[in-house]
């Protein structure tokens, strides 16, 4: 017998075990770059895996794959990348207020994906300079939904002047 709400399955709809199971946690990878760009869901990184800079102002990009799992698309998510000094302490810009970047993120699904594809969203953050001190190592840290994890970091340290 069948109801108005009867429709035949498809690779969207999410099994009778996917509605039961607690839901996949998401990961990310942070890379820091020369440059990042995001085009037609695609990152593109110039120079990347850098972890020493400077001690000249210098461009720096920070280029962030973020995996959705299947069960965890059409979900807004809220995400934090800080930047903080050795000690683990927000990077206060000149401006006085800590050097972070924001924003939020939904991954849709795709008509005609398979059904437990996780889903991709790239991210590329771009800064022409830092305020960061010769000598010193830093860290980007980034959040999702107010969670982080230790793999969810990319840092780096800026050379010391060269002596004369």
């Amino acid at each position: 017998m069948s109801s108005e709400n009867d429709h035949p399955p498809s690779e969207v709809d999410p099994s009778p075990s996917e509605l039961d199971a607690p839901p996949s946690e998401l990961d990310a990878t942070v890379l820091l770059a020369d440059s990042a760009q995001v085009a037609e869901g695609k990152l593109y990184i110039l120079g990347g895996g850098i972890t020493v800079v400077g001690p000249r102002p210098q461009p720096l990009g920070i280029a962030i794959r973020i995996q959705v799992p299947w069960d965890r698309a059409n979900i807004s998510h809220q995400w934090q990348l800080d930047l903080l000094d050795e000690d683990g302490h927000p990077v206060i810009a000149n401006n006085g207020k800590p050097v972070m970047v924001a924003g939020r993120f939904e991954a849709g699904r795709p008509a005609g994906l398979r059904a437990g594809t996780p889903l991709s969203v790239p991210l590329a953050i771009n800064f022409a300079t830092l305020p960061v001190t010769a000598g010193s190592g830093y860290t980007w840290r980034l959040s999702i939904d107010d969670q982080t994890r230790t793999n969810w970091r990319a840092g780096f340290s800026v050379r010391p002047p060269k002596q004369p």
